[in-house]
Parts: C-alpha cells; sequence; structure tokens
C-alpha cells in the first residue's frame, strides 16, 4: 500500500485530496484493501455501484460482449445501444435517448438542448434557470449551471446567461422565467447541496409553468436517478415527468456511461451536427447499462430499497433522539443525510478506521448512499459502528 499511495501521490493531479487506501477488490456491499482489511462499503463509489462489487450476471455479461467489440463510431448502430436505449424508453414516459460518458457530460447535453431548442423553435431565448445549492459536474457549462460559488472560484468569466433562484422558491423561478428563458435545470433531490429533497407540489408548480412557456423542464437525476428514490427515475417518486432527464452513476452499475432521456417534442432540439459523443453508448457501456436497468427492474430491487431506505432513515432517527447534536435526517430511499451541529470531517475518518466507509455532503453533513442491494444486516452494521463513535463523541 505505501509504494502505491507514494507513487499515486507523485504522478497523480492533487484534485481529491485522497484517503492513504488502496483498494483491491470488491464483494457485494463490502471493500477490501490490498493488506486484506473489509470495509462495509456505504459511499458506492458515490451513489454508482448500485449493484455492489463483483456481480455475476454483469461480469458475464461484459465479458461476452468483449469477445465481439468493445466500440465503433456512433455514424453505426449496434444491437447492444439500440437495446439499451429501448429499455429506458420503455419503462419511462420519454422518448429518445442521448447517450454520453458521465453526468457532467449528460448536463452539458440538456443544457445545450435547451438553447437550441428555443433558438430553432421559440424566439432564441438563451437564459437558463437553474437552483443554488445544486451541483451539476466540473464542465464549464456544468459548473456554470452548479449554484454554489466555491466549485466557481478562480473560473471566471464563467458562461453567460444562467441565473440562480433560491430551491424551493417558485416566485422567484416563475419571475425569472417569464423575462424569458429557454431552460429549468434542478436535481429533484440535491445531492452535493447537503440531500434536500424537493416538494411534489414545488415540481408540479414548475412542470405546469414550463408547459405554459415552452420552458424545456430538465431534472439532474445523476446521482437520486436510477433506482436510489426506489424508482427508476425520481422523477417517478414526484409524479412529475420533466421534458429531459440526465443520469449516469448507477446507469452503469460502475461502468462509465450517461445519458439524457427527452420527450419527443423536445428532442428535435438536436439533429445531425448539433450534439455527439465519441465513446458515448459504445457497446461495453451499453451491456453494462443494460444489465444494470434489467436487474433493478426485475429482481426486486426497486422494493428493496423502499424497504431498507426506510429502515435505514428509521436507525438514523433513532440516532437523532437519542444524540442532540444531531440536527437533521432527511432524504428518499438510499439517498440519506444526517445533520450535525460541527463538521463530520472526523467522524467519518474514524468510522473509516472501524472499516465503514462514509461521505460527507458538504461541511456538517454525512451522506448515506449505499448499493441498491444493502441489506437489513447491513444497516445493522452501520448503525453499530456509528452509534459507537457517536458515543465517544
Amino acid at each position: 500500500m505505501e509504494d502505491t499511495v507514494k507513487t499515486g501521490s507523485e504522478v497523480l493531479m492533487n484534485t481529491y485530496g485522497r484517503i492513504p487506501v488502496v483498494f483491491d477488490r470488491g464483494e457485494g456491499v463490502y471493500l477490501y484493501d490490498d493488506k486484506g482489511n473489509k470495509y462495509l462499503d456505504f459511499v458506492a463509489g458515490i451513489a454508482v455501484n448500485a449493484l455492489g462489487y463483483n456481480d455475476e450476471g454483469l461480469n458475464e455479461a461484459l465479458s461476452e460482449q468483449m469477445k465481439k467489440l468493445y466500440h465503433v463510431s456512433n455514424l453505426y448502430y449496434t444491437k447492444a445501444n439500440v437495446e439499451a436505449a429501448k429499455l429506458l424508453v420503455d419503462n419511462s414516459k420519454l422518448d429518445r435517448v442521448f447517450f454520453c460518458n458521465s453526468g457532467a457530460e449528460a448536463t452539458e447535453a440538456a443544457l445545450k438542448l435547451s438553447r437550441l431548442y428555443a433558438y430553432k423553435f421559440k424566439n432564441k431565448e438563451t437564459k437558463i434557470i437553474a437552483m443554488k445549492n445544486s451541483f451539476h459536474g466540473r464542465t464549464f457549462g456544468s459548473i456554470t449551471a452548479t449554484g454554489q460559488l466555491k466549485y466557481q472560484k478562480g473560473l471566471g468569466p464563467i458562461l453567460p446567461d444562467v441565473t440562480h433562484v433560491d430551491f424551493m422558491d417558485y416566485e422567484a423561478l416563475e419571475k425569472e422565467a417569464r423575462s424569458g428563458a429557454c431552460g429549468i435545470i434542478l436535481e429533484p433531490v440535491q445531492g452535493e447541496g447537503g440531500i434536500r429533497p424537493a416538494t411534489k407540489e414545488f415540481l408540479q408548480k414548475v412542470r405546469k409553468l414550463c408547459d405554459e412557456l415552452d420552458i424545456l423542464l430538465i431534472f439532474d437525476e445523476v446521482q437520486c436517478g436510477i433506482g436510489r428514490t426506489g424508482y427508476l427515475f425520481a422523477y417517478e417518486y414526484f409524479d412529475v415527468v420533466p421534458d429531459v432527464v440526465a443520469m449516469a452513476k448507477g446507469l452503469g452499475g460502475g461502468f462509465p456511461i450517461g445519458a439524457i432521456l427527452v420527450k419527443e417534442d423536445k428532442a428535435k432540439g438536436f439533429e445531425p451536427g448539433n450534439h455527439a459523443s465519441t465513446f458515448g453508448g459504445n457497446a461495453l457501456a451499453s451491456t453494462a447499462s443494460k444489465y444494470v436497468v434489467n436487474k433493478i427492474l426485475n429482481e426486486g430491487i426497486l422494493d428493496n430499497v423502499k424497504k431498507q431506505g426506510e429502515y435505514l432513515k428509521s436507525k438514523l432517527d433513532s440516532l437523532k433522539e437519542k444524540y442532540p447534536f444531531i440536527t437533521d435526517v432527511r432524504g428518499v430511499g438510499l439517498m440519506l443525510g444526517m445533520e450535525l451541529e460541527f463538521p463530520v470531517a472526523d467522524i467519518i475518518n474514524s468510522a473509516l478506521s472501524k472499516g465503514l466507509l462514509l461521505l460527507n455532503s458538504g461541511v456538517n453533513i454525512i451522506r448515506f448512499v449505499p448499493p441498491l442491494i444493502v441489506s437489513k444486516g447491513d444497516i445493522d452494521k452501520c448503525i453499530e459502528i456509528l452509534d459507537g463513535i457517536l458515543d465517544e463523541i
């Protein structure tokens, strides 16, 4: 481990503040480092490893596809790519798919689509409305839409004609929209912004406003989608269908893939030459996505998310009752946050030393985004370790 960490610190760019642990393999909801130490994983690659680690079916599906081909240009069709797209369309209320490689690329595609649609079919509005405290990615477009100044520091001037309103402030949003806009982008559950779900009432009003003004409503479901709320898409939980769903993370179960899913009437904003992604939806990525989505839909995983999500929240609520410095527990499904009166970094480090992987969301919030296959026993083990740490405080 020491050699890997030392070499990594010398050759990798210092963008992550990496923890000096070298993971070697995974099994189910557990990771093992190169010394054989075992860790219960409630990070899941930051809500990526939906099926946990070493899923036999996913391994076999990728292995079989690797024997055929990895990649061909998107100038041609592949069966895996078409089947992955059809699976998303058939299980949603949207109609067209564009594949890319990451969440940031998905939000970039959605932002471009909103402006191109307005340019071609409306009054050429260019304003995009986003939410404060949001997070949409690290590219220039997605970081401009991100409503947290700390991520934009030193990058100015950022892209023009993107404005931010307070999350859930419908009056401010309506005012901006009525002054002219091409798109509204929001996370149904804010992730990096503290695990903050919107209300159904707010999203329903925004949907109605977008219908009235012909504005693209974009849901960034990169973190909260693909089963994490107990539904394949987060919009189903809120019973509000957007014009565009941006997704990634869990979509490939750990294999890099992103996508936007778009309503037919808005998809016409893109035509050949408007947008592309060289590797997007290649045969391996599409195979991974098809397997993951099928398993989530057909093997009881959505029910498990609902059941275990409720159980995990109840256990976190019990900790809140026990420890007065816990100020809130919130979230949906297996995307939960526990807010404390003080920074949580020491708690996360202590958990690591005891074999539990946790993640923050902001300074004072512990985020819980385990694999969607997590069990009651796994949750009990997590709570046992966390309770012991909090008791020491």
